[in-house]
Formats: structure tokens, C-alpha cells, sequence
């Protein structure tokens, strides 16, 4: 970890380095002048909207739309299967397709409402931009998204399958993102706040009327995709039961990586915004680009990360550049060279998540390795993406 002190606050890195765009994002977070103690970038930042993905940023009395970002609560949900790699290797196919047949991918979404498989309908808040989107949330609930979101096999040493389910809030946490957004926008240029509007960090202070209804509406799209992960990856694990011959799976556990949360750090009660940065207390996930590995590990609650880490890989080629340089035919030729079955509808757009348009994940481990201690390593099998 190295740290930067030109700014008003510090930046502190977990990483060799950091990119001009990303750096320079992160210090329009570090000269807010609600900022707190100083700015946290994980080993996978990357430049986002508005704050870096990777970034860490604790506020005094404002949340920021665009610091939680888009996909509100997107996360991963994962869990050891107990069924042999052995007995998974011969049926993968027909797992995957039992997987792909349950679970809509990319644009698509169930054909009727979901709301009977969950209770989460049952308790949405009286927004206005809720309840707009409920009819299309209510088909999108337990369908996988595009981009970078996945279903993943993996093998551990032992040559246990594990299984790992990466997706958000679908489009109902856009929605509300940009929708709060709006608001926060306007009503800085009223206040005539000091932030310029093109550091695209409008802020909401959190005892205000449209400070509350964010956080509730966000703290609802948390649950939805918790509910969304938890419905896929019981489509995943009756794919294993019928076609693998099951096993006892252990419980699964899940973590969100976008979110603002109200905790204590450094003897103040603050604001805490992790875009693209997980909680690391306790287990943690965090996955690698399609093809490599990914990481089961115990969180160290650093201090000085404001008790985070990274939540991937992070990118180092955006996704229309990885299309331009890498050819389709060779990112699926070397996925089957490392033995890994790849189902995607889409194959047009499959370089965007090639291994090679993300950082190495074993440097990525190394860089926060105060951060979080690496407990299981796990090698992907097969691979379902949006």
C-alpha cells in the first residue's frame, strides 16, 4: 500500500500503481468537503461513474448516488456443493443447460412474476420509482443480467465442486440510482453546492427527506438481489442434485460489493460508500476474470481500508477495447486449453470478460494481503455468462 498526499485528504492504494482516470476520480472524492479521514482504493480499482469501482469512501452526513453505483447490492453468493469434480465433469454439459433453461441471461427475463417464489414484494417502500419498476422487476427477479455477471463451477483442491453466483439488482437498481441521482443534481444546484456537477458526485445529506428515501429504496434492492442470488443458486444446485448426483451442500454465504452503509471508523459515525469493495469481515469472496481463478478468504477488518477489500479482479481494458483487441476465436480457444466449458448465447461480445482485460488476480491477492487472507483456492470448470 503506498499513499498519495497532495489532496485535501490522503488516497491510500492497495495496488502498484493507479491509473490517470481512476486517480483522478479519486481525488475529486478526497477534496469533498464532507470527505472523512482519507480515501481507500482497493487492489482492483478501476475508473467508474462518478467514483472508482475499487473505491472506498467515507462521508460525513451525505450518501452519493453515483458512490454506491448503478447495480445497487450486486454481489456473490457461493457455496461448496460437496459433489466430486469427478462425478461434475462427465454431466457439466447438461448441468449447465439445466442452469441456462432456469435462469434467463443477459436481456431476457422470465416470461410470468416471480413474486411467489419470495416475500420481498411484500414490503417495498412507497417510491415512486419502486413502484414503477415493480411489474418488471417482478419477471426479472432470479435472472442472471449481462456483462461481467455469472454462474460459475469451480474445483477446489480437494476436488469438491464449488458453485458461485455473481449478480445485482437488475435494472430496478439502475433505476433507482438514476432516479436519486436526478434529485441529488437538482437540489445541489439549488443549495449551490460546492461540488462542480461534472466531478458527477451529487450528494444527498442523510437526515434529509430524499437522504432517507434513498437509503430505503437502496437498502430494498439490496434485498432483492440477495433474493435473486438466493433463487439462482437454488436452480444451480437442483441442476447438481439431478444431473451430478447431488451431495450435502455446505451453507452458502453472501456477499454484496455496492452499497452505503452507517458504521464507526476512526471515532466518528460515518457514511461508508463501497463501490466494487466487499466488507472484509468474516468470509469473502472474491472472484477472478472468466477463466481464472477465484478466491475463498477471511477478512481482516484493516483499519486503514475502512475494514474492506477488493471485489475482483478489476479491469485494466474497457470492453469495447478488449473486443477490438482480442479475437474472439483465440479467448475461446484458450478457455478450452485451461479446460474450462464456457455457455454464453452471445459469443459477439465474449472478449469483454477475456481473462486478459482483467489484472491478475494471484497479483491481486498479493497487493491486500493485509486486507484479506486467502483460504481456498478455486480453480473454474465451467461457466455460465450473461
Amino acid at each position: 500500500m503506498f499513499t498519495i498526499e497532495t489532496e485535501r485528504l490522503p488516497i491510500q492504494v492497495w495496488g502498484e500503481s493507479v491509473d490517470d482516470a481512476t486517480l483522478e476520480q479519486a481525488r475529486h472524492l478526497a477534496n469533498l468537503p464532507f470527505a472523512f479521514h482519507h480515501i481507500a482504493l482497493m487492489a482492483d480499482a478501476h475508473v467508474g461513474y462518478g467514483m472508482p469501482i475499487g473505491g472506498v469512501f467515507a462521508a460525513s452526513g451525505q450518501v452519493i448516488p453515483n458512490a454506491v453505483g448503478l447495480d445497487i447490492g450486486c454481489g456473490v453468493r457461493a457455496w461448496r456443493t460437496n459433489v466430486p469434480v469427478s462425478d461434475l465433469l462427465p454431466v457439466r454439459d447438461a448441468v449447465l443447460d439445466a442452469v441456462s433453461r432456469a435462469v434467463p441471461q443477459g436481456f431476457d427475463w422470465h416470461d410470468a412474476s416471480q413474486a411467489d417464489r419470495t416475500d420481498l414484494f411484500g414490503d417495498m417502500p412507497d417510491i415512486p420509482v419502486l413502484l414503477e419498476e415493480r411489474g418488471r422487476a417482478e419477471r426479472q427477479l432470479a435472472s442472471l443480467g449481462g456483462g461481467n455477471h455469472f454462474i460459475e463451477l469451480q474445483a477446489d483442491p480437494e476436488g469438491l465442486v464449488w458453485a458461485m453466483v455473481h449478480t445485482g439488482s437488475r435494472n430496478i437498481g439502475k433505476q433507482v440510482a438514476a432516479y436519486f441521482d436526478r434529485i441529488a443534481r437538482e437540489r445541489n444546484r439549488k443549495e449551490a453546492s460546492e461540488v462542480p456537477p461534472d466531478w458527477e458526485l451529487a450528494h444527498l445529506p442523510v437526515d434529509s427527506e430524499d437522504g432517507r428515501a434513498y437509503r430505503e429504496a437502496m437498502g430494498w434492492c439490496l434485498r432483492f438481489a440477495l433474493e435473486s442470488r438466493r433463487l439462482i443458486a437454488e436452480s444451480v444446485q437442483a441442476a447438481l442434485d439431478q444431473r451430478a448426483g447431488g451431495g450435502e451442500p455446505d451453507d452458502a454465504i453472501d456477499v454484496h460489493h455496492n452499497y452505503v452503509s452507517a458504521e464507526r471508523h476512526f471515532g466518528a459515525d460515518v457514511m461508508v460508500h463501497r463501490k466494487g469493495a466487499v466488507h472484509a469481515r468474516g468470509t469473502v469472496f472474491i472472484p477472478g476474470s472468466m477463466g481464472t481463478a477465484s478466491y475463498v478468504g477471511e477478512g481482516l477488518a484493516d483499519p486503514d481500508a475502512f475494514e474492506s477489500c477488493s471485489h475482483g479482479a478489476g479491469r485494466v481494458m474497457g470492453r469495447h477495447a478488449a473486443m477490438r483487441a482480442l479475437p474472439r476465436t483465440k479467448v475461446l480457444a484458450e478457455l478450452e486449453k485451461r479446460g474450462v466449458l464456457l455457455v454464453k448465447r452471445h459469443l459477439k461480445d465474449v472478449a469483454e470478460e477475456a481473462p486478459e482485460a482483467y489484472k491478475d488476480i494471484d497479483q491481486v491477492m498479493r497487493w491486500q494481503r493485509d486486507l484479506v487472507r486467502p483460504a481456498v483456492r478455486l480453480r473454474p470448470v465451467a461457466v455460465l455468462k450473461g
